[in-house]
């Protein structure tokens, strides 16, 4: 149950990070190869704080990594931790695709019994 729980809550930190569209673009940037913060922040119209506030979301769902050069923050993606996004994504095709085999299934008993009748 515990360990459930902390799944759960990691999988909610995941995906409130990636419900952003800064931040998943942040993901994509991120995704050519590690950053500065500054390099990472260019593309946007806000203050460096509000922009912060987004690499720390990623950091705490810990979808990025940073590490600090004197006085330069630099952050790479974390790729493992997408396998949280994914595990929980298989779980819900795996669900969907019994549920419409199950449906596929009655459709074709119900065809059947019509051309039967």
């Amino acid at each position: 149950m515990v360990s459930e729980m902390v799944h759960s809550a990691a999988t909610d930190a995941v995906f409130y990070a990636l419900s952003n569209p800064t931040r998943r673009k942040v993901l994509e940037q991120l995704s050519l190869g590690p950053a500065t913060v500054s390099e990472l922040a260019a593309p946007y119209d806000m203050q460096l704080p509000s922009f912060v506030q987004h690499l720390s979301v990623l950091e705490k769902s810990r979808l990025v990594m940073s590490k600090k050069r004197g006085r330069v923050r630099t952050y790479e993606i974390a790729p493992e931790r997408f396998k949280v996004v994914e595990d929980w994504l298989s779980a819900r095709r795996q669900l969907w695709e019994a549920r419409l085999d199950r449906f596929d299934q009655v459709v074709k008993q119900l065809k059947e019994k019509e051309s039967g009748s």
